[in-house]
């Protein structure tokens, strides 16, 4: 498997772990969530509300817990943080519309924005990488649109070509001036590589860690696995920076620097209302990212998120238990010190459920991860 990335640290590569797939990656989720549930029950009652964390960041629709717009989010940025952000543009699939109508719409506003092809599609509303899509051209763009969701928002952002991708979780306690990053997590796009013999279905099975984990890529290129790859011809397996799509990911808590830790700070104080959550973010090599340089943003996500160095196949399961309840107990602490009698009052629990609902139906209908 090869992991492409600049300046990728030893301790970094799939190659050099020792462990290259946890038990927790192939577990069922529900197994692995249940006792991050039951702590999320036993805070709920010490707290008196189950949707406290939807208070964390007033100023995003249900803290960023679920159902949050991409393109609201991205709007809250000040002008240090839209100095770093990558360029974006969206509109809504309108019933009765033509993919190319609307195509031509987010076109014009790609020029107006200052940027081309290629990009990145994306809904407006999800998560887990669900939807996203490297669109080439107006014919690719087009094709996307024509698979997606009528009466909801596409975004189509520009696409970043560094090959490092991090995500920055940050949180600042109410009434600091300054935050601090929590955690930052690594993340590899593998491939395999032909030799001339072997079909993509039989590189990606006997490869050490993707074979542990096919079920993410084999159902993604469904109609090329009898495709045998030339020597040394290197096949992407991954484009989206999500576990969920077989990204891997590492602990890089060691390059969470002070000189990052002040220009991330920097950009999340210019946001208002923000108190918790994990920048998402490429990187054109990890000495510049150390200065706290060099990076364009890609999203931002909130009180919903992770940090994503749990997936860190070498973390002792102890540990990323302890990482998720410290993390889930900040949410609900910052909620509480949030929380008043004449202030912004947490999601109901209604509400979130049917915000929750009406999101996971939207990504079942989201277009398929192009088969590429």
């Amino acid at each position: 498997m090869t992991i492409p990335g600049p300046n990728t640290p030893p301790s970094g590569t799939a190659a050099s772990a020792t462990r290259v797939v946890s038990r927790r990656e192939t577990a069922p989720a529900f197994l692995f969530y249940l006792p991050v549930a039951l702590w999320w029950g036993a805070l709920s009652l010490r707290y008196r509300s189950c949707t406290l964390p939807t208070l964390a960041n007033p100023a995003i629709r249900a803290g960023g817990l679920c159902g949050e717009s991409k393109s609201e989010v991205l709007g809250l940025f000040g002008p240090v943080g839209r100095g770093v952000l990558a360029r974006h543009v969206s509109a809504t699939c309108h019933r009765g519309t033509s993919a190319a109508a609307t195509a031509a719409v987010l076109i014009r506003r790609m020029q107006q924005a200052g940027f081309g092809f290629p990009a990145v599609a994306k809904p407006d509303i999800g998560r887990k990488g669900r939807g996203v899509r490297k669109v080439e051209n107006r014919t690719e763009l087009e094709r996307y649109l024509a698979g997606f969701p009528e009466k909801h928002r596409v975004l189509v952002q520009e696409f970043v070509p560094y090959k490092g991708e991090a995500g920055v979780f940050y949180v600042r306690e109410p009434g600091q001036k300054h935050g601090r990053i929590t955690s930052l997590t690594l993340k590899f796009f593998p491939s395999v590589t032909g030799d001339g013999r072997s079909t993509l279905k039989e590189l990606i099975l006997a490869d050490r860690r993707a074979g542990k984990v096919a079920r993410f890529y084999l159902p993604r290129f469904s109609g090329q696995l009898d495709r045998v790859l030339p020597a040394g011809h290197e096949f992407p397996l991954v484009f989206t920076g999500n576990h969920c799509q077989g990204a891997i990911f590492r602990d890089g808590a060691a390059h969470a620097t002070a000189a990052l830790t002040r220009r991330i700070d920097r950009i999340a104080g210019e946001i208002e209302g923000f108190h918790f959550g994990r920048f998402d973010l490429r990187y054109e090599s990890m000495e510049a990212l150390e200065r706290g340089e060099g990076f364009t943003i890609i999203e931002l996500n909130g009180a919903g998120s992770e940090a994503t160095h749990i997936w860190d196949a070498e973390m002792s399961l102890p540990k990323v238990y302890g990482t998720l309840f410290a993390q889930i107990h900040t949410a609900f602490r910052i909620g509480a010190q949030l929380r008043s009698p004449h202030g912004p009052k947490p999601t109901g629990p209604l509400r979130l459920l049917w915000l929750y609902l009406t999101e996971l139906a939207l990504m079942r209908r989201y277009p398929e991860q192009e088969k590429a």
